[in-house]
């Protein structure tokens, strides 16, 4: 009864306060906060802390401890080719660029959005392709206020301090992904352990790391071809635990690298990052092209195969699950007592995060057209935030009824899912940093 207290406080506090914003969504992969005085509307020019340039390109999201802000990026010597919003096919660049490349990681102050350092990690030609919606800085980086771990897929780990100084690195090969497509999944952080999945065509990996030193502490090598989803670690009121989707199956690990549980049935492609809430385990997969696009909510205490046999919607440990539901690349969001999607091109869907049941159909975000996300949904200050690819974000409000608020522009491409910290939203566009804060906020931190 004890742990079932804690972590639901645990729970609870994570989606009352954010001071810091460590890694991927959050410190619970949530995307939720309710902090004080967040800002719910914003432009270029309106409710601006500050906005910087970011030089090169990268689709990892910002990530914020105290008085900084880190990201990652890779500048290309010579002509860059732009991404195109919306592109899935005719995408591929199977051929690595010859030109030299720079893998950079900056620190910006949260104040006054000065470049504090940058701190480059490796220089030369990249020994793998990239989709062009892709960028080799596509992993969030994670810290936990000493160090910083930034993750470059294919290349490797590389801690630094909070001066930028680097402390180790750990390198291994290039593997082959899926159609050349690259590396996206980001490490997650464990108390003193980091933990790093690389799924690829050729030797697919989950390793756990020292933190202090990046020694292997063990290694697992896992039946699984290219995935793109970021592990989660599962503290519920049973057990700690390791969650990694995968095409094949969805594996949850003890701390120590032995399975626990697994779970077959995914999309083809698999990119949500799992996250809990409600006391269930949400996690899915959802490539547009395939007819089985699941999300499962799953309870604590699996062991063995808790595969659905065919027909079933429900077992011993599968509270529900919703074969059509799934995102392809945004990361599904839970609100107060409501499971939303927000589907690739431009849909939002609502289900009892409890049950499954529909609440409502999923709705169209702009009338007149096709709008493009890639980033993922958060929510905060009983709003819904959706960032789509042309830089717009759509209002919605929570609850049984489809009702979009507002739309606030910032008019550059954006893929990057953005940082809530203390009184402001961290937004990453395809050029730009922004500190989103209300004007008439007073104490700001």
């Amino acid at each position: 009864m004890k742990n079932i207290f804690v972590l639901t406080l645990l729970a609870l506090s994570s989606a009352i306060a954010q001071d810091n914003w460590p890694q991927f969504r959050g410190e619970h992969s949530l995307g939720v906060a309710e902090n004080k005085n967040l800002p719910t509307t914003w432009s270029t020019n309106e409710n601006v802390a500050w906005s910087v340039p970011v030089p090169g390109n990268g689709w990892s999201s910002p990530i914020v401890w105290g008085e900084k802000i880190f990201v990652t990026s890779v500048i290309k010597d010579g002509e860059v080719e732009a991404p195109k919003k919306g592109l899935y096919f005719g995408g591929e660049r199977k051929t690595p660029s010859k030109d030299t490349h720079h893998w950079m990681v900056y620190c910006y102050d949260w104040k006054s959005g000065k470049k504090l350092w940058a701190k480059q990690v490796h220089e030369g030609s990249p020994s793998s392709s990239i989709h062009l919606k892709n960028t080799y800085a596509s992993e969030t980086p994670v810290t936990d206020g000493k160090c910083v771990y930034a993750y470059f897929g294919n290349l490797g780990l590389f801690c630094m301090d909070m001066n930028g100084n680097e402390l180790w690195s750990q390198k291994w090969g290039h593997a082959n992904t899926r159609y050349g497509w690259g590396t996206a999944a980001s490490p997650v952080l464990h108390k003193d352990v980091l933990f790093v999945v690389n799924d690829n065509e050729e030797k697919s990996f989950l390793v756990a790391l020292d933190k202090k030193t990046g020694k292997e502490r063990w290694r697992v090598e896992r039946e699984e071809k290219s995935n793109w989803a970021t592990p989660y670690v599962w503290q519920n009121a049973k057990r700690t635990e390791l969650v990694v989707p995968g095409r094949a199956k969805v594996r949850s690990y003890d701390l120590e690298g032995k399975v626990l549980w697994e779970l077959g049935g995914m999309s083809s492609i698999v990119i949500p990052t799992p996250f809990a809430s409600h006391g269930l385990l949400y996690v899915g997969a959802g490539y547009v092209m395939d007819a089985v696009r699941p999300v499962y909510a799953i309870r604590p205490g699996a062991t063995g195969d808790i595969t659905l046999k065919e027909g079933e919607t429900n077992n011993a440990f599968i509270a529900w699950c919703e074969k059509t539901a799934s995102p392809y690349n945004t990361s599904p969001l839970v609100y107060l007592d409501y499971f939303y999607v927000l589907f690739d091109f431009g849909f939002l869907g609502c289900r009892d995060a409890k049950t499954g049941k529909e609440v409502y159909e999923k709705q169209r975000v702009r009338p007149e057209g096709i709008t493009s996300f890639t980033a993922s949904p958060w929510a905060y200050a009983n709003r819904i935030f959706a960032l789509s690819e042309d830089g717009d974000t759509f209002v919605f409000q929570p609850g049984p009824e489809f009702k979009v608020l507002g739309k606030n522009t910032l008019g550059e491409m954006c893929m990057a899912t953005p940082a809530i910290a203390r009184d402001s939203l961290v937004i990453r566009t395809a050029s730009k940093l922004y500190r989103i804060k209300n004007a008439d906020a007073k104490g700001t931190k």
